[in-house]
């Protein structure tokens, strides 16, 4: 993903996606969240934010609405409003939106979206505020966007904000999009997810022994779409899902294994390439510009 390009008063920043590369749900607080467990792996791939500064204020989305959902609803307008009363900061911002990740897919383009409007505002706002204040915002707009925030893949536990770092092997991957949105409340209340998973630990995971999510048994059985991508997969590779959307992907050690694959694939299926990263292309784009 490209670093930040200026261009009549905007500038560019990347808003990575993501995958789960397991998800389990290991019970539920009183507050009726659920607890999970999941590796968030970076791609270096994903939507692009154009921010335009204002000096009256006003915060705008520059372009259409993404999925009919209206202005003041949006994430990244909600970011720069979070941001905006938490710094206390008079300057506003026309934001654009490049969508390339799709909605539903669960490859987190709204939280990353988010994300980067965060981050990238508060740095050309000067705001000031550290990586801990920024995530502690990006709670309140999402369990997915903190760790978009910090821009490190991650073990994550609680819903999705406890975060450790951590390294990965290098992989590519082979991503799907099957097309189908099922609204994440309802795959909750599904009786057949399984809620109390056994807590693992990371050592479990890099052994190879942890993988699978939570949500695939479900979707697989609901929706015939994602039956069809994983059947299609089969032949490829072990296909897995991500977070509680519709894609579907699998690892391969190099770009040409995953290239060569994507080439096996039946043309009508969405799919494409991409690399993953334990460090965000965001924050390359802040060191670019001067800005960490």
């Amino acid at each position: 993903m490209s670093a930040v390009v200026v261009n009549a008063g905007w500038s560019y920043w990347p808003a990575p996606a993501k995958l789960n590369l397991f998800l389990h749900i290991t019970g539920r607080r009183a507050d009726g969240y659920h607890q999970l467990q999941t590796v968030f792996r970076l791609l270096d791939w994903g939507d692009r934010i154009g921010l335009r500064l204002r000096t009256d204020g006003h915060v705008r989305r520059d372009g259409p609405s993404v999925a009919g959902v209206a202005e003041a609803d949006d994430l990244v307008v909600r970011a720069a409003r979070v941001l905006k009363e938490a710094a206390d900061c008079p300057q506003g911002v026309d934001i654009r939106v490049e969508k390339r990740i799709p909605a539903g897919g669960g490859f987190g383009g709204g939280s990353s979206d988010a994300a980067t409007v965060l981050v990238a505002l508060n740095a050309l706002w000067g705001t000031g505020l550290d990586e801990d204040a920024l995530a502690a915002l990006g709670v309140k707009l999402g369990a997915d966007v903190p760790v978009f925030v910090r821009g490190r893949s991650a073990w994550a536990e609680g819903v999705g904000e406890q975060l450790t770092p951590i390294s990965l092997p290098p992989a590519w991957y082979l991503l799907v999009d099957p097309g189908v949105h099922v609204p994440t409340a309802e795959l909750f209340r599904s009786p057949d997810l399984t809620r109390d998973a056994k807590p693992v630990k990371i050592a479990d995971f890099a052994s190879g022994t942890v993988l699978g999510n939570a949500f695939e048994p479900v979707l697989r059985r609901q929706e015939p779409a994602i039956e069809a991508t994983f059947q299609a997969l089969s032949g490829i590779g072990r296909a897995r899902l991500t977070g509680s959307g519709s894609g579907c992907f699998v690892e391969f050690a190099t770009r040409t294994a995953a290239e060569q694959a994507l080439a096996e694939l039946p043309g009508q299926l969405r799919a494409w390439v991409a690399a993953g990263v334990d460090r965000s292309p965001l924050l390359d784009a802040l060191e670019t510009t001067g800005s960490v």
